[in-house]
């Protein structure tokens, strides 16, 4: 293979990795990996009758947590935590936009965790933060989408948690504002949602003397109402559960236990789930079929135990690949549009679905880089091309095949014929293919003992040669020998090694800036087709 063609070769690998990588593995999910779970069952059985599978589509996003000057420890707007917000950023909007929305949900819920460092920022960051979320998922300024329902709910990184509330409240504040109330309800098909803001859940139960917070009293609230459908319990933090429980095959990281911290004060500034108390009261006064949180950037799915019978809580992982989980998710969610018992599970169903794994798809662009280097510097010069390989490959299978057919006949002719050695003026012997008058006798023999023809030697045609001409031959022949023996030597080493590597490094730098030239625009038009709006 000659360069040209080894350099065409990788162009064409660097093309289909860059599609790859920059768009099709967008498109898995939803042509592939992710469908609708109502999809695997039309038709349904509850409490013995039949209904068609009308559901309503949701789907489940969390934790993008955008990244800030809070993230890295990087100063605010330097070139690299600007690169990194970048690159976040359109992988979550690709993900959004070609995973997601191709699936025609009418229903998205947010699960908190919008913002990085929501509750630290200034007003001018905190509102530069939230332009970015509107553009990775598509929202109008009114932070909704054209034809689909949009619902949000607070995470710690928003508002924090009660330290927060109590000291600094304009965070609270600007985020209602923003996103409307922390707690609420609605319903999508014949199912009904409960939003809480579990933040300050603990803060509550662990302060007595306290006023009731906001959360407690909505969710006594709609503890009153007559449930007319089943319900779902929509939190971020998730529910509290045991040291090490397994959550199902689909988590990747090391299961994460319950710590709580608080200040000098005793107020919550942190906790990984929400207490076994505050727990136990959701469940008991709601009634849940099922709980969504997020918060753990991780996937967990358990079952906890409830005076109305065992009930599964599906936390899903993040959607960024920046956030500590190398298999970002999203989860869609049908839910029926049948009017069913209100503890019925069979309402509402679930598919957990994984996006790229866009670690991986760097560390193939690495891997191709070295390899593409390694080949072209060390790809011999003299290589002679592929096509002209395979031309050469046919023409020898030609010729054995004549060969073999030819054999038989070949060998038929020898037998038959003599050979005559004859001098010419110059003293060159010739051989002279003559047909053969032996008689039946002597061609009986040579039957018994075949050779490949025979050669006779005529006294008459040997030539007198004078002394003198024979010691002039045998001069000559001596003197060619040796020029055609000097003539093979190799040649002596007219380039040194340094000449040599500097050629090798041109050679390599100039098809480098071929792949270049021809990858390079292809990956600029991959990188901001999806950033420019549409």
């Amino acid at each position: 293979m000659k360069q040209r063609e080894l350099t065409g070769l990788l162009c064409v690998i660097w093309a289909a990795s860059l599609l790859y990588g920059e768009m099709v593995a967008y498109w898995l999910p939803s042509l592939w990996s992710c469908s609708w779970p109502h999809l695997h069952r039309p038709n349904s059985t509850v409490d013995g009758a039949r209904y068609p599978g009308d559901y309503v589509k949701i789907a489940v996003i969390t934790d993008p947590q955008l990244m800030d000057k809070t993230s890295l420890n990087l100063a605010s707007k330097s070139l690299a935590l600007e690169m990194a917000q970048f690159y976040t950023d359109l992988y979550m909007r690709r993900a959004f936009l070609s995973s997601i929305m191709p699936l025609k949900p009418d229903v998205i819920l947010y699960l908190g965790d919008y913002f990085d460092g929501g509750p630290y920022l200034s007003d001018e960051e905190w509102q530069e933060s939230l332009n970015r979320f509107k553009h990775i998922f598509y929202l109008d300024t009114q932070g909704m989408h054209r034809d689909i329902k949009v619902y949000f709910l607070p995470g710690n990184h928003d508002i924090g948690y009660e330290s927060v509330h109590i000291h600094n409240p304009q965070v609270v504040n600007r985020y209602e504002h923003e996103f409307g109330k922390r707690n609420y309800r609605f319903t999508a098909g014949k199912v009904e949602f409960i939003a809480v803001d579990a933040q300050t859940l603990d803060a509550t139960a662990h302060h007595q003397e306290n006023q009731a917070s906001s959360s407690l009293e909505f969710v006594k609230n709609v503890s009153m109402d007559v449930q007319s459908y089943p319900r779902v319990l929509l939190t971020h933090i998730p529910l509290y559960r045991r040291d090490w429980t397994y959550c199902g095959p689909n988590r990747n990281s090391p299961v994460i236990n319950q710590r709580i911290l608080r200040t000098t004060d005793g107020e919550i500034r942190y906790q990984n789930y929400v207490s076994e108390e505050s727990s136990d009261f959701l469940l008991e006064l709601l009634k849940p079929v099922l709980i969504l949180s997020g918060h753990d950037h991780d996937q967990c799915t358990l079952t906890h135990k409830s005076t109305s019978g065992p009930v599964m809580e599906h936390t899903v992982g993040t959607i960024s690949w920046q956030q500590g989980n190398l298999y970002p998710s999203f989860m869609l969610l049908s839910a029926s549009n049948i009017v069913l018992s209100d503890t019925s599970s069979a309402a509402v169903s679930t598919q957990l679905c994984f996006l790229p794994v866009q670690t991986f798809i760097y560390i193939w662009y690495l891997v191709l880089f070295i390899f593409t280097l390694l080949a072209l510097l060390l790809w011999p010069t003299s290589s002679v091309s592929c096509w002209h390989r395979l031309s050469d490959l046919a023409g020898y299978g030609k010729q054995m095949l004549s060969g073999l057919l030819s054999a038989t006949k070949e060998k038929n002719e020898d037998l038959e014929c003599e050979y005559e050695m004859i001098w010419d003026a110059e003293g060159s012997m010739h051989l002279v293919k003559k047909p053969s008058n032996t008689s039946p006798s002597v061609k009986r023999l040579t039957e018994m003992n075949p050779e490949r023809g025979s050669a006779v030697i005529r006294p008459t045609a040997r030539k007198n040669i004078s002394p003198e001409s024979d010691i002039s031959l045998s001069v000559d022949n001596n003197a060619d020998i040796e020029l055609d023996h000097m003539t093979k030597l190799p040649p002596r080493g007219t380039r040194s090694w340094r000449k040599i590597v500097i050629q090798r490094l041109l050679r390599t730098f100039l098809m480098l800036s071929i792949i270049a030239a021809v990858n390079v625009p292809l990956y600029m038009i991959l990188l901001f087709k999806d950033w420019i709006d549409q």
